[in-house]
Parts: C-alpha cells; structure tokens; sequence
C-alpha cells in the first residue's frame, strides 16, 4: 500500500510502550480512513476544516491496566483504544493480543456487548508502534468502575440492576455456540481445569522471586480436588465489573461493553462465574492489603449480593445453582499467581504506571482466602 502522510503528532510526555509518531505512520498507510482528512470511512465525520488541518495524535496510558497495557487514542477520525502486552517479563500465553482481537471480532454479531475490532498487527520486527504485537480497537461509550467513589453517580436501584446485568451478560456470553462464531478451534473443552491448573503452576514457576508456601499449598489443594465438567463454553477468563464499561448514569447505568479477552478460551463457564465472586468480595479478602484491591462494589450503595448475582446466572443459563467453592479457591490461586507475576515485573523495574509496589501485600491473602474456600464449600 502507498504510504500516506504522517499525522501531525503530540508527543509530548508519551508514555512509554507505544511511539506516537510510528502509530501515526502505520494508521494513514494501513487505515487511512481513519485518520482526519484522510479518504475513507471516517470522512463523513471530519469537517473541512479537519480535513486541511487535522488535529494532532495523542497517546494516553488508561490508568488500571495492571496486566495487558491500554492507551487512549485520540485525534483520528475516531476514538481508538490500543492494546499491548505489559513491558519486559511477560508470560506469553497470558498476553496474548492475536486471541483477543479473533474473540471479540468473533462475539460481534452476538448479545455480547464488546467494543469494534479494527486490527491486529505483529509489531516484533519492524518497531514503528510498540515493538510487539498490538490489538486496536474503536472506543466505546463508557467508563470503568473501579472506585466506590464512581457510586455517587448512580441510584441504588441503578447499582442493584447493573449487577444483576452483568451476571446476565455472563450467562448470555456461555450460551453463545462456538462453532455458529468460528470459535470451535478456540480451545480443547475437555481437560480445561486440569491444564488451568498446570498453566498456572507454570506461570507460577516463571515468576518466582520469594516463597510462597501458602500459594504453594493452595496449588496441591486444588490439584486433589479437581471437579467434573458439566459444560464447555467460550470461557472469559477474568470476567469482573472493572473488566466492563459502564454507559448511564443514575437509575439507568448499563453495561457497553465487556473487555480484556485475552484469556478467553473453550472451557468450564463457572470458572468464570466463581472469579466473578471472587472480585466481588475482593475488599473482605484484602484485609491490610486493601489499597492495592480496588473495587466500586459496595453492597451498602445498592450492589446485588453474589447470592443474587449466582443466582440471576442460573436462571438465565437454564442451571441450578452451582457449587462454587472448587471455583472460587481456583479464583484465588489464579488471582495470586497473575499478582505474583506482576510483583516479579515490578521489583524488576518493568512496569508502567502507579500502584504496584504493594501489589506483591494480596498474594498471601488471597491464598489464605482460596485455602478456606477449599476447605469449607462455600461460595
């Protein structure tokens, strides 16, 4: 293809993972349409004025990417969202920007609310953008709830039906067929919590830096007590409201979008559900840790409790409810192991943004959590 003009760039504190300037280029080569002025789709949005001076490019790292690392794009012919996988030590199965962008490209024409997938580029050799592989995607109406702070915005009534939804939203995600969206390659299905476990241990493995006996035990609880399969699904892997973009306000808030695929496979769907349950009571199981376990819900302001929550699941899905304690001491492990990680990423100077020096203070608690989980039976 004719390489366009670059775009006018501000590059002014960029953050680091991504080159403004090298974006710029390789959208008007590769989506001129895309870029203000340029000569596709997006000129019906551009005015004349755009056209001859189009307004500059700007990079900015979405705070609360602790994993996969998220930039705003701003200055093309539309809101863009790019993602990458997070600098230095990075557990490629975990990262993985190719199954992302194939899941929501995928899950488009389904019930499932995800954001329009534009492309996904292997930047590894060539450099001009981030030097990996990237996944851009346009941006969606909404924010991410991460704070009870956010909860002023919304009624009670608002906060207990966007719970509810999002539980709705799962068990619509499960019911979608797998070969009718070209996802029947997209996993094994039999044998998923046996290889979760060994991937786990792996990734485990590859980041030590200190004990963790706790952790350690959890792993051997779990392995002696693996439950039998009642369904294969296309499996989220890290489903949770601050994995969701959130339209409205007041009495009406609504789910936009679900986000962060990368760990979407064919699996067992209450993994998803018993991590969603996890998340929800994040705050009870950080105990002096809680700085660093960010969570809007706060069943106070009007949140469903989980009970609700398994329960709208069930009755979506067409199940009884289920027993999750097998899934939530997993959560725990799977949580801790991904903390773990990025503990490893952190004391090596290898990560981007605020807020991870105490990242390293969950993993004991949740270990300890998913040890009680184990052994109790409780959801």
């Amino acid at each position: 293809m004719t390489q366009a003009p670059a775009h006018d760039v501000d590059d002014t504190a960029a953050p680091p993972g991504v080159d403004p300037a090298g974006l710029a280029e390789w959208l008007a080569a590769e989506h001129p349409e895309l870029i203000d002025g340029g000569t596709g789709a997006g000129d019906a949005a551009v005015s004349p004025a755009a056209a001859s001076s189009p307004a500059p490019l700007r990079v900015t790292l979405i705070a609360g990417g602790r994993s996969n690392l998220t930039y705003r794009v701003d200055g093309a012919a539309i809101p863009l969202v790019l993602r990458r996988p997070p600098l230095g030590h990075v557990l490629s199965s975990a990262h993985d920007m190719f199954r992302e962008h194939r899941v929501i490209s995928a899950l488009a024409a389904s019930t499932v609310p995800v954001p329009r997938a534009i492309d996904v580029v292997d930047d590894t050799v060539d450099a001009r953008v981030t030097g990996t592989p990237f996944f851009l995607m346009e941006r969606v109406e909404g924010r991410v709830l991460g704070d009870t702070r956010q909860n002023a915005e919304f009624t009670a009534a608002g906060l207990h039906a966007l719970s509810l939804e999002l539980a709705v939203v799962l068990a619509d995600l499960h019911a979608v067929d797998p070969e009718r969206v070209g996802l029947a390659d997209f996993g094994r299905g039999g044998g998923y919590l046996e290889r979760q476990l060994a991937t786990w241990r792996r990734q485990l493995d590859a980041s030590r830096s200190r004990a963790v006996p706790l952790l350690d035990e959890l792993q051997e609880r779990l392995a002696g007590g693996v439950p039998e399969t009642a369904r294969t699904t296309i499996v989220h892997g890290d489903y949770r409201l601050d994995n969701a973009l959130v339209a409205g306000t007041g009495e009406a808030p609504r789910i936009s979008a679900i986000l962060d695929w990368e760990m979407a496979t064919l699996g067992d769907p209450l993994v998803d559900l018993g991590l969603l349950g996890l998340y929800w009571h994040i705050g009870e199981v950080s105990g002096d840790a809680g700085a660093v376990a960010h969570s809007s819900v706060d069943l106070a302001a009007g949140y469903a409790s989980f009970d609700e929550l398994a329960d709208a699941y069930a009755e979506r899905a067409g199940i009884a409810v289920p027993d999750l304690s097998w899934y939530r001491a997993f959560a725990a492990f799977k949580l801790a192991v991904i903390l773990e990680g990025i503990h490893f990423r952190f004391r090596a100077g290898e990560t981007v943004g605020d807020g991870f020096d105490r990242i390293g203070d969950l993993v004991e608690p949740l270990a300890a959590d998913g040890l009680s989980r184990a052994t109790a039976g409780r959801r």
